[in-house]
């Protein structure tokens, strides 16, 4: 039974508050995936490249290039990501009405 001051209004803005909530935590942890993946895998370039070609230096230019990946997936999930995903969301879904 529902309490007398929760109404459905409210219940669908919390259900609706949830789904923001879990999909902005699901993009925070896989920025977290690809940032632990980076650095393991970038520190095991670092190391064959100590190993077998020390005095020729090539591990930072992956590096480099996976880093320009990662800092535009950090920029998505924490510069406003969300507001723009919602935005693009928002603009597709008035281009289809007006089609109907």
């Amino acid at each position: 039974m529902l309490p007398a001051n929760l109404g459905v209004h409210d219940m669908t803005d919390d259900v609706e508050l949830r789904r923001l909530a879990t999909r902005r935590a699901d993009m925070k942890l896989g920025f977290r995936s690809h940032l632990l993946a980076y650095a393991i895998v970038n520190a095991g370039l670092f190391l064959i490249n100590f190993l077998t070609s020390p005095g020729h230096w090539w591990f930072y230019w992956p590096m480099i290039g996976w880093g320009i990946g990662l800092a535009a997936h950090a920029a998505v999930v924490y510069l406003d990501g969300e507001g723009a995903r919602d935005r693009l969301i928002e603009a597709e879904l008035e281009k289809l009405r007006q089609k109907r």
